[in-house]
């Protein structure tokens, strides 16, 4: 049995799932975070996340994310790395992500996405 989780192929994701599920504003937050942090580190592990919800919670999230096609997830270990698709969704979907990162920066005090997060550093 593999560990690897299961991710849509790219003629897979589709605009309906992938805007619900930014609509939660912890799954946005992991988005905007995975953002930010491309220019330094392409993937993030579980643990960079754990100052916006607990574990089971997240895990939850984690999984909503992947299955929509916005994140991918690599197991090393007992290590999870995520990762944003950005070529994935560039190709379907061009310009969304940057417009959907770019909005949520205007509004990341009040969307509380950087609590917690120190690594993250807004323009």
């Amino acid at each position: 049995m593999s560990r690897t989780p299961l991710h849509p192929a790219r003629e897979q994701i589709e605009l309906p799932m992938v805007l619900d599920c930014l609509s939660d504003p912890i799954r946005l937050a992991i988005v905007y975070q995975l953002a930010r942090q491309e220019h330094v580190s392409s993937e993030l592990c579980c643990g960079d996340f754990y100052a916006l919800s607990g574990k089971s919670n997240l895990a939850y999230h984690f999984a909503k994310l992947r299955e929509c096609g916005l994140m991918q997830t690599r197991v090393a270990g007992t290590n999870r790395f995520m990762r944003l698709r950005r070529e994935d969704l560039e190709a379907r979907f061009p310009g969304l992500l940057d417009a959907v990162i770019n909005s949520a920066a205007k509004d990341a005090d009040r969307l509380q996405l950087l609590s917690g997060c120190d690594a993250v550093d807004a323009d």
